[in-house]
């Protein structure tokens, strides 16, 4: 149970160990990161089977000591986001030196790569509200190294941004963290599902606001987005990548968590549904007006965090169960998209649309390779992205209501846009005469970097061919969020209901 927390840690530190040796450095990152899957396959398999996964760390007893906790949410995102971080891993190595051209050092990337994997992955396992704080600390310290990685101006720049704005939410949520302790006495997530109940609703629905701010500033909802689209272009692309696919949905990932377990009933149903509505609509408009692949793909991240926060906002089964299918979704394909605009920028040296032209001709596969998670990402049939957005339409028409009725047009209408934007990179990317930067010689691209996008391209495709098993695990998770009980009873099972 902790050793995708704790593996991770152990290879920094011998990567660390091993900075004059880069072929053992990537050998013992590459091994960390295997084992962690394979430990996240595990217990994905026995949550689904038996129901959640607790280990009291150090024996002391909840809600005394440190919890870790895998029901079926934790141990699909654990999954999840094991194997991204993985390809991702491998897209580095393959890139190379690449970034010593900018003076990275790469002896301090593995290293920090694994703290960064770490953090996600006690985030995901946290059982306690501090213990959740420290897992999003260990990967924002990563992640300030990791965006800022070269040192350039630019980077610098934009990273400083980056900083000041994580470090704003860590003290709001720290701070939410100090008050719940002062109103219930506790922290441990399961306790707390039954002693929130009791407060008085207006110190309860502070604390879920005060929650709410904090988790939304790392999640980059509308208007607490202003940040990514600044803060993410600029860094190396296999960094991009990972914090494109995962950082934000370690929020989102939060905020199914509080809103299921300690906040249930909806209070703040409505004001979810606006600022997803919004993060939807002016997160797309937002990519309609980018001439950049990167900033492009960093606003289309943006609108599509509105899907999950609409299926949290529905409070049913239905919503839920889509909310979860989504992120397993989004992880996938955005991840994809900034790792090919990191191939683009390999072989024509920019990312700027006004550069581009003709990349399907002289680059076949490189086209492939955006094509497919492109219409993934837009929603078309029958793509994982389409049945995804579908099913969360489905739960906003079951649910009934003005609102949810706006916001299933807003999904239409933002899922329309996106193919737009989809389309029109490739209009003018890979389907025009070749320009300024697809004129120059040939680059060969490195085999690894693509070998690990293209695994993440069948990735994607594997989410569309197993969607039926697939919503059958995110609707076992939802309905077991949604009952709160299964999770409380494997924490407590002394004070279970």
């Amino acid at each position: 149970m902790p050793l995708p927390v704790v593996v991770p840690l152990l290879g920094a530190a011998l990567t660390l160990l091993l900075s004059n040796r880069p072929w053992l450095q990537r050998s013992v990152s590459v091994a960390c990161l295997c084992t962690t899957l394979a430990v996240a396959v595990a217990l994905l398999v026995q949550a689904y089977r038996h129901g959640p996964v607790v280990v009291q760390v150090g024996g002391w007893p909840a809600p005394v000591g440190i919890v870790l906790v895998a029901d079926q949410l934790a141990a699909l995102m654990l999954v999840v986001s094991s194997a991204v971080t993985l390809c991702v891993l491998l897209y580095s190595v393959g890139q190379g030196q690449g970034e010593t051209r900018e003076t990275a050092p790469l002896t301090i990337y593995h290293p920090t790569y694994l703290v960064l994997t770490a953090g996600v992955t006690n985030a995901f396992l946290a059982g306690d509200l501090f213990n959740l704080y420290v897992g999003f600390e260990i990967l924002l310290a990563a992640s300030f190294v990791l965006i800022t990685l070269g040192g350039t101006e630019t980077r610098i720049r934009t990273g400083s941004t980056y900083v000041v704005v994580s470090i704003l939410s860590s003290m709001i949520f720290l701070a939410a963290v100090g008050l719940v302790y002062a109103a219930t006495g506790t922290l441990n997530l399961a306790q707390l599902a039954q002693r929130l109940d009791g407060l008085p609703d207006g110190v309860r629905l502070s604390l879920q606001l005060m929650l709410l701010l904090a988790f939304g500033v790392k999640a980059a909802v509308f208007p607490l987005s202003a940040w990514l689209p600044d803060s993410y272009p600029t860094a190396p692309a296999p960094v991009t990548a990972v914090f494109a696919g995962l950082l934000t949905k370690v929020g989102v990932y939060a905020i199914i968590r509080i809103e299921t377990l300690l906040f249930p009933g909806g209070q703040v149903a409505g004001l979810l549904m606006v600022v997803a509505g919004l993060t939807m609509v002016i997160g797309i408009l937002g990519a309609v007006a980018q001439s950049d692949m990167k900033r492009l793909f960093s606003f289309t991240l943006v609108s599509h965090i509105g899907y999950m926060i609409f299926g949290v906002a529905l409070s049913t089964v239905a919503g839920l169960s889509g909310a979860i299918f989504y992120v397993v979704h989004h992880i996938t394909i955005q991840t994809t998209l900034f790792l090919v605009a990191g191939l683009v920028e390999e072989r024509a040296g920019s990312t700027d649309l006004r550069r581009l032209g003709g990349l399907a001709q002289v680059a076949p596969l490189l086209g492939v390779l955006f094509f497919v998670p492109a219409m993934n990402l837009a929603g078309v049939p029958p793509f994982s992205g389409f049945l995804g957005k579908l099913g969360l339409l489905q739960a906003g028409v079951a649910a009934g209501g003005p609102l949810p009725g706006v916001l299933v047009a807003a999904g239409a209408a933002t899922s329309l846009l996106t193919l737009y934007v989809a389309s029109r990179v490739w209009n003018i990317a890979f389907w025009r005469a070749p320009r300024l930067a697809t004129a120059q010689p040939a680059v060969r691209l490195p085999a690894l970097m693509v070998g690990a996008t293209v695994a993440l391209v069948v990735f994607g495709l594997v989410l569309t061919v197993a969607a039926g098993p697939l919503f059958d695990v995110t609707a076992d998770a939802a309905a077991d969020l949604r009952q709160r009980t299964p999770y409380v009873r494997a924490v407590l099972p002394d004070d279970a209901p």
